[in-house]
């Protein structure tokens, strides 16, 4: 459809919004110029409308209250294309940030509802191409900027460990999931811990691979320097085999211009940990008014029976842990609001594959419905575009220029150590909070979590979860966290451990549903 040209006083009231000083009989010519240009325009749309693909045709459903006891489904589907692979035999739930063509898409948000998507995530390919089976999209947070699991436009998503607690996100849904044993892995994306936050508070093993490792094309962005995208598992065999899957460069992500590919994960996963050094970072512990003694000392003896293992285990001091927090606030904060809301997700200014039809969809919803998005969103508004009003984006880039800070003194402690370890989080989960909780409770509950979680959102460093006890009845997570590529020792630190403790344990939910299963 060809582009209508400009009224004069469309024109004139851009000209007055930026204080361009044009002459009426200069708007004038201008106007005539900006009706030219619009020829390129329609030109690309015909092009692009000569290419553009149509949607599968696949069946989904979004499941009744019954058949969703966790609020963790988004919607329900069956979808597989072979019966044999890696991945055969294996159900699978993807994060509905995720692009499964033919298949709704809500990504947690009134903002992108209703919109179905017509070319799916290169995971999503992988995974299908794999021999797995896809049986639906599992509910995330708002626009995914949650660390708990009450900000979803929906229904609060659940802990399958204790309903009345938070499964975090803003993966919460792919976690859950996972965790009930409805199914046995899930596709999550992490930009501020979201992978390893649900995974961690519902006793799954979760993988923030190294930047740039798994293509995020086809996945909602948030903010191109910290969007990542992995794997959640109930054990380790099946993550390292699901990473292997979907790892590699796709040729579309600009995210991965030194990705490896061709990785088997798996290889070497039993050769143990005999001679390994492991660094303890004492500032992962012991935040102020915020974590747990009891999560704290499980993650610290948990750390330390790598030591029966035969690694050597000492804690050390990395003061820059706790100065990441603080550039990731910066970078998430403003670069959020660039990217994913004045961008309507995809931003500009980088070549990869886009979603045109899913960001037209984003900027009528911000037309219409921004009064329904979540305080968090809403807060993060209001600060970004504070300081953007203050900064024009100069706050964003002094923390783009302090960030190899961090980066630098986590490459200084993995020359002395093969890994690091650390709280994945604070505290266990904590009860949802109501429907008609105060803002400052509702943020809270929302952002607390991330201190040690951010870290490696900011240096692109790979980031395994593993669940290593219970803390007051619910899960506690550990990190464990590597040099950039080395998934693979991440991978077989996890798995010593889960045979020394004898295999993590799994939630009544999964229990029930796994002895259902071989019934």
């Amino acid at each position: 459809m060809a582009i209508p040209t400009p009224d004069f006083d469309e024109l004139r009231a851009i000209a007055d919004r930026w204080g361009l000083g044009l002459r009426q009989d200069q708007l004038e010519v201008h106007q005539a110029l900006v009706a030219g240009a619009l020829g390129s325009y329609d030109h690309v749309d015909a092009m692009y409308d000569e290419s553009r693909p149509s949607a599968p045709i696949r069946d989904s459903n979004r499941p009744d209250d019954p058949d969703n006891e966790l609020g963790a489904w988004y919607v329900k589907c069956d979808i597989q294309e072979k019966k044999t692979g890696p991945l055969a035999g294996k159900t699978f739930a993807i994060k509905d940030n995720a692009a499964v063509a033919g298949v709704p898409m809500m990504n947690g948000s009134r903002i992108l509802e209703g919109y179905v998507p017509t070319v799916d995530a290169t995971v999503v390919r992988r995974i299908l191409d794999a021999g797995g089976r896809i049986i639906g999209k599992a509910a995330c947070e708002d626009l995914c900027f949650s660390g708990a699991s009450h900000t979803s436009a929906l229904a609060p998503i659940r802990n399958p460990w204790d309903t009345s607690k938070t499964a975090g996100g803003s993966s919460g849904g792919s976690s859950a999931l996972v965790a009930a044993g409805e199914v046995d892995m899930a596709i999550a994306a992490d930009q501020g811990g979201s992978i390893r936050i649900p995974s961690a508070f519902s006793g799954t093993c979760g993988l923030k691979p190294t930047f740039g490792l798994v293509p995020y094309t086809g996945i909602y962005p948030i903010e191109w320097t910290i969007d990542h995208v992995g794997p959640v598992a109930r054990n380790m065999s099946d993550l390292a085999t699901f990473l292997t899957a979907i790892a590699g460069p796709d040729g579309n992500d600009p995210r991965q211009p030194k990705a490896p590919s061709d990785i088997d994960y798996a290889e070497g996963i039993e050769d143990g940990i005999e001679g390994l050094r492991v660094g303890v970072v004492s500032e992962g512990f012991g935040w102020e008014n915020l974590s747990d003694p009891v999560s704290d000392s499980i993650v610290e003896a948990s750390a330390s029976r790598l030591a029966d293992l035969g690694a050597t285990v000492e804690t050390f001091s990395m003061p820059e842990h706790r100065d990441a927090l603080h550039i990731w606030n910066v970078i998430a904060t403003d670069g959020a609001m660039w990217q994913m809301i004045r961008g309507n997700g995809y931003g500009m200014n980088y070549r990869g594959l886009f979603d045109p039809e899913q960001i037209e969809h984003t900027k009528r919803g911000w037309e219409t419905k921004a009064h329904l998005v979540s305080q968090t969103l809403k807060f993060v508004i209001l600060c970004a575009e504070y300081m953007a009003d203050r900064t024009g984006g100069g706050a964003y880039a002094r923390a783009s220029n302090v960030r190899p800070q961090i980066n630098a003194a986590v490459d200084r402690a993995l020359q002395k150590y093969d890994v690091l370890c650390y709280p994945t989080l604070p505290f266990a989960a904590k009860a949802i909070p109501s429907s008609d909780a105060p803002v400052d409770e509702y943020v809270a509950r929302a952002l607390e979590m991330i201190p040690n979680t951010a870290v490696s959102n900011v240096t692109g460093n790979p980031d395994l979860t593993i669940p290593v006890a219970g803390g007051q009845g619910m899960p506690v997570g550990m990190s464990i966290v590597g040099k950039q590529w080395d998934e693979a020792t991440l991978l077989r630190v996890g798995r010593a451990y889960e045979n020394h403790v004898g295999g993590f344990a799994l939630s009544p939910m999964a229990q029930k549903a796994i002895a259902g299963c071989s019934t």
